[in-house]
């Protein structure tokens, strides 16, 4: 294969688990929505405690497609202000998706 095409397919790939990302965290919000609203009107056996922990699983999920996204994207142009922002974004995302899941596993708790 020429190296052109694998960038192409590399780029491919980023955009698709960007786009990943974005749909699972949609999602999860989507059905969050729903799920308290049939919780205020009585209609479910849902606790707005596992309600959260299910969106935040979601929101974790979709934060780690997104950080494979951006390692594809800059692999294809590494300048040093790209490999920065890549660090700090990878940085952000890890710790919000560490203190997400931390939480998630005190719903789990209760």
């Amino acid at each position: 294969m020429d190296l052109p095409v694998v960038f192409n397919i590399i780029e491919l790939c980023g955009v698709l688990l960007g786009y990943a990302g974005a749909i699972l965290i949609i999602y999860g919000g989507f059905c969050a929505a729903f799920r308290v609203i049939l919780l205020e009107l009585k209609r479910t056996t849902f606790t707005y405690n596992k309600i959260r922990r299910e969106f935040t699983d979601k929101i974790v999920f979709g934060l780690e497609f997104l950080i494979a996204a951006d390692i594809l994207a800059t692999l294809l142009t590494p300048t040093q202000q790209d490999l920065i922002n890549l660090a700090v974004v990878v940085v952000i995302r890890t710790v919000l998706g560490y203190f997400l899941s931390k939480e998630a596993a005190e719903f789990n708790l209760q």
